[in-house]
């Protein structure tokens, strides 16, 4: 079932080499892949400030305790209904809900709480405390998970070749 936290033994893998968060999946039908962004619905429940882009808790989710970064507010929505209420909010505060996009900082596999809901909810953590929590609505596993300074120096050097291209030949 999945969601359930099971133990086994695998040949040829030892304890050591299986860390928190890894995922066991169906490598046929759907494998488990570590997401680049996703997108969720958090509900702030305890935050001493507001909660803008660029915000970098832990996420506790399944197993994993990795710190993901809030890249953008899509919306502020009604935590009862759901219906959205702002688009781009520049903040959310402490009872406010919201749709977010997040980015882990490593390699983090989630699913869509539709899809593999123990897979699919997660708690903010900050300052010793949940100061949020949310459920996964989509995953982007289009793209592979990449570090973020690994990803910068790869667009830094696209600029720099396009510069090289678009520069007049001297002779």
């Amino acid at each position: 079932m999945p969601g359930d936290n099971v133990g086994f033994n695998v040949k040829n893998i030892s304890v050591k080499d299986v860390k928190r968060g890894n995922v066991v999946g169906d490598t046929k039908n759907d494998p488990p892949k570590g997401c680049a962004t996703f997108e969720a619905q958090v509900i702030v429940l305890n935050h001493p400030n507001q909660i803008s882009a660029g915000y970098t808790p832990v996420l506790d989710c399944h197993t994993a305790h990795i710190a993901c970064k809030f890249d953008k507010l899509l919306s502020k929505i009604n935590k009862r209904t759901g219906q959205k209420m702002e688009d781009d909010p520049k903040f959310v505060k402490t009872g406010e809900a919201a749709m977010v996009q997040l980015v882990p900082t490593k390699p983090l596999v989630v699913e869509s709480f539709a899809e593999y809901p123990p897979l699919g909810r997660f708690a903010v953590r900050d300052m010793r405390q949940t100061v949020a929590v949310g459920v996964i609505k989509a995953v982007d596993k289009a793209t592979a998970w990449k570090d973020p300074a690994v990803a910068a120096k790869e667009v830094k050097d696209q600029a720099k070749d396009a510069k090289k291209a678009a520069a007049p030949k001297k002779k």
